[in-house]
């Protein structure tokens, strides 16, 4: 036995070092949950952007509006 160590009868210096390495092994258990994981980085995913087309002709189909709407008035 160490020198710290009393022998006490009927065993219970083994229960002691028993109950002692039964504490260990539950707190060991618990950090190594508490550090669990990857060390690679986090896969994010970029947004989708949907883009609103329009024709090349709507930014002439006003002004030709407008030119027709004149005519009409200015025929009458």
């Amino acid at each position: 036995m160490g020198a710290g160590s009393v022998c006490l009868p009927s065993g219970e210096y083994l229960e002691d070092t028993m109950k002692k390495l039964v504490l260990a092994a539950a707190l060991a258990a618990a950090a190594s949950t508490a550090t669990a994981g990857s060390m690679a980085d986090p896969v994010i995913e970029a947004p989708v952007i949907v883009e609103e087309t329009t024709s090349s002709s709507a930014g002439i189909l006003i002004p030709l509006l407008l030119l027709a709407v004149v005519a009409v008035a200015a025929s009458r």
